[in-house]
C-alpha cells in the first residue's frame, strides 16, 4: 500500500472542543439539538390538536344540554374561540416558516390563554366554591409538561402563570357580583395546578440534559452534528457546522455497530473509507466533492467532512421531473467527464457512476454545476496494487450501470468501465429509463453482457439528436477496447457535439427558479439551504417543454452563451 497522504486520523473525546473553548456561544449547550426540536414540534402539534378535539366536543355537548342557558350561550362562545385558537396554533406549527425554537416559545405561551378560558368556563355560570373536583387547568399543565417540555425557566414560568388562571377566574366573578371564597381558600382551593406547575419543570430539566449530552456526544473535533440528511448500507450522512467559522458541510461517518462482525471485515471497511476520503482528497477538479477533514473518534467512530453541495442528485431530479433535454444532458455529462479525467489520469477508477452519485447543484451564482461523490469503491488502475478497497472481493457496482467485463469478473479492469457507467447515466438523463429494464438482479446483468442497447432516442417522446444517440452508443459497447479510452476522451467528444452549446446559464437559472425556488438563490448568513426539497408533491415537469423553449430562442438569432464545463 501506497504511503497515506492524510496524518494518522486525530482521536477525539466526543464533545471535548466544546467543554475547552468557553467563548463559544452558549447556544450550542443550552438548546436541544436540531432534530429533537423538530419531534418537539411535532407533540405540540399533537397537543394542540387534541385540544381542537377536546374543545370542539365540549361546544357540541353545550348546544345539545343547554342550547339556551347561559352556559349554552357564553360556554360554546368560550369554547368556539378556544377550538379556533388551538387551531391556528396547531396550523402554524405544522406550516409556520419560522425556525423550531421560535414555534416552541410560542406553543409554550399559548398554554395561557388555553387555561383562561377554561377558568372562564369553569365560573362564568357557576358559584366558585371551596369544594369541587380538580381543576382542568391541573390536568392541562401536568399533560403540557408530560408530552411538550421546553426550557425549565420558560416552563416554570408559563405554568405558574397558567396554574393562577383560576384564581383570575375566581375574581372575574367576583366583580361579576358572584359569592367567592377568601384569597386564602381560593388558593388553597387550586394549589394543584401550582404543584404541577412547579413538577413540570422536571421533564423540562430532564430534556434538556440529554440535548446537552446528545450534542456532546455528538460533537466531531469543530464539528457539531445537527441532523441526518441519509444513510447507506455502511454509512451515514450528516448535516453538521463547524463551531467557530459556521460553516455548514455534510460529514460521513460510519459507526462500530455498522461494521460486520471479525477483525479482518472490520479492518477492510475502515480501510474503504480511508481510501475513499484519500482519493477525494487528491482530486481538485471543481466538479469532485471537496473534502475538508478526516477522523476517527474514541468510540471508533470514522468520520470526513464534505462540503454541503444545495440541490439534488441526478435520480432524484430524473424521478421528480422527468428525462432532460439533450443540451443539458451532454452539459452535465461535460462537467461528470471533467471529474473523471483527473481521476482516471491519477490511475484512479471511481466503479460507481451513477445518477444517485452525481450531484447538481447551484454554487453561489453559477446553476447546474455537477459534483461527483461517493469515491467509496476507488480502485487504482496499476496493476501491481495489492490493496483493495472493498469488503467483498466478488462483484462491486451498481446493475444498472456495470459495465460488462465488471459483470465477468476479468482479472484487471481500467478507466473504461467508467466510460460504460457515464453511458448509462446519460441513457437515464436522457429516458429517464435504465438502458436494461429486467427486474431481478441477474437477468439484468446478463443483459449487459449479452444484449444490444436500444438507442435513447426510440425510448423518448424528446428529439435526441443523432450524435448524441452515436455518444451514448459508443460509451455502451460490450468489447471495452471499442469505447473511448478515457474520461478524457469522452470529454472531448461530448465538447464536439453541437447540442452541448445550446444550454446556457440563463437557461439553467430560470429553470432552478422556476422548480426549485427555494434552492434558486444564496441563502441568507446563519440561515443556510440545507438543500433539502420543501414539503408538498412535486409537479412533473415535460422536458419536451423546455427544449422547445431553447430551440425558440435560438431561432430568434445567435447570442453569446456562457459555457460552464
Amino acid at each position: 500500500m501506497t504511503e497515506s497522504i492524510f496524518p494518522q486520523p486525530r482521536f477525539l473525546e466526543p464533545g471535548a472542543q466544546v467543554r475547552e473553548d468557553s467563548n463559544l456561544d452558549r447556544h450550542w449547550t443550552t438548546t436541544l439539538p436540531e432534530d429533537l426540536l423538530r419531534e418537539q414540534s411535532i407533540r405540540l402539534q399533537l397537543f394542540y390538536g387534541v385540544g381542537v378535539i377536546l374543545w370542539a366536543i365540549n361546544f357540541a355537548m353545550d348546544l345539545r344540554l343547554a342550547p339556551h342557558g347561559d352556559r349554552g350561550r357564553y360556554g360554546s362562545l368560550i369554547e368556539g374561540l378556544g377550538a379556533a385558537f388551538a387551531a391556528a396554533v396547531t396550523v402554524y406549527i405544522r406550516f409556520g416558516r419560522r425556525s423550531h425554537r421560535a414555534k416552541i416559545r410560542l406553543g409554550v405561551a399559548a398554554v395561557v390563554p388555553h387555561a383562561f378560558g377554561l377558568a372562564l368556563l369553569n365560573s362564568w355560570t357557576q358559584q366558585p366554591t371551596t369544594m369541587r373536583p380538580i381543576s382542568p387547568i391541573t390536568v392541562l399543565i401536568l399533560f403540557f409538561g408530560m408530552l411538550a417540555p421546553a426550557q425549565p425557566a420558560q416552563m416554570l414560568a408559563a405554568g405558574l402563570i397558567t396554574a393562577s388562571m383560576d384564581p383570575v377566574g375566581v375574581w372575574i366573578a367576583h366583580l361579576r357580583g358572584l359569592a367567592t371564597p377568601t384569597l386564602f381558600n381560593t388558593l388553597t382551593m387550586f394549589y394543584p395546578n401550582y404543584v404541577c406547575a412547579v413538577l413540570a419543570v422536571a421533564p423540562a430539566r430532564i430534556l434538556l440534559r440529554l440535548g446537552r449530552q446528545i450534542r456532546e456526544a455528538r460533537a466531531l473535533g469543530s464539528y457539531q452534528l445537527i441532523e441526518r440528511l441519509g444513510e447507506g448500507g455502511m454509512g451515514e450522512v450528516w448535516l453538521a457546522r463547524h463551531l467557530l467559522l459556521a460553516r455548514s458541510a455534510a460529514i460521513k461517518l460510519i459507526r462500530p455497530e455498522m461494521l460486520r462482525d471479525g477483525t479482518r471485515e472490520q479492518t477492510t471497511t475502515l480501510l474503504r473509507f480511508e481510501r475513499e476520503a484519500q482519493a477525494t482528497a487528491a482530486l481538485t477538479s471543481p466538479h469532485t466533492i471537496r473534502l475538508f477533514d478526516f477522523g476517527l473518534t474514541r468510540d471508533n467512530t470514522f468520520y470526513y467532512v464534505m462540503e454541503l453541495l444545495q440541490g439534488r442528485d441526478l435520480e432524484s431530479l430524473v424521478r421528480s421531473f422527468g428525462p432532460l433535454p439533450p443540451a443539458r444532458v451532454m452539459h452535465v455529462i461535460c462537467q461528470v467527464c471533467h471529474s473523471l479525467a483527473e481521476a482516471h489520469a491519477m490511475e484512479l477508477i471511481h466503479r460507481d457512476i451513477k445518477p444517485a452519485n452525481i450531484y447538481l447543484c447551484r454554487i453561489g451564482l453559477e446553476y447546474d454545476f455537477a459534483k461527483v461523490l461517493d469515491f467509496g469503491l476507488v480502485k487504482s488502475e496499476r496493476r501491481d496494487e495489492a490493496t483493495t478497497v472493498t469488503a467483498d472481493p466478488g462483484v462491486t457496482g451498481t446493475p444498472g450501470y456495470m459495465a460488462p467485463e465488471v459483470i465477468l469478473g476479468h482479472a484487471y479492469i481500467d478507466r473504461r468501465v467508467d466510460v460504460y457507467a457515464v453511458g448509462c447515466v446519460a441513457y437515464f438523463l436522457l429516458t429517464g429509463e435504465l438502458v436494461f429494464g429486467a427486474a431481478d438482479r441477474m437477468t439484468l446483468l446478463m443483459q449487459h453482457v449479452q444484449e444490444e442497447p436500444v438507442p435513447p432516442s426510440h425510448r423518448t417522446e424528446l428529439h435526441i439528436p443523432r450524435e448524441i444517440d452515436e455518444f451514448v452508443l459508443a460509451c455502451l459497447r460490450k468489447d471495452p477496447k471499442r469505447r473511448p479510452a478515457s474520461a478524457e476522451e469522452l470529454l472531448q467528444m461530448a465538447r464536439m457535439c453541437k447540442t452541448a452549446d445550446l444550454w446556457d446559464q440563463r437557461a439553467a437559472r430560470k429553470w432552478w427558479e422556476v422548480h426549485l425556488p427555494h434552492l434558486a438563490m444564496p441563502a441568507k448568513a446563519n440561515t443556510p439551504n440545507w438543500g433539502r426539497q420543501s414539503g408538498g408533491r412535486v409537479e412533473k415537469v415535460s422536458p419536451l417543454r423546455t427544449q422547445k423553449a431553447i430551440e425558440s430562442k435560438l431561432n430568434q438569432g445567435p447570442s453569446n452563451y456562457e459555457q460552464t464545463r
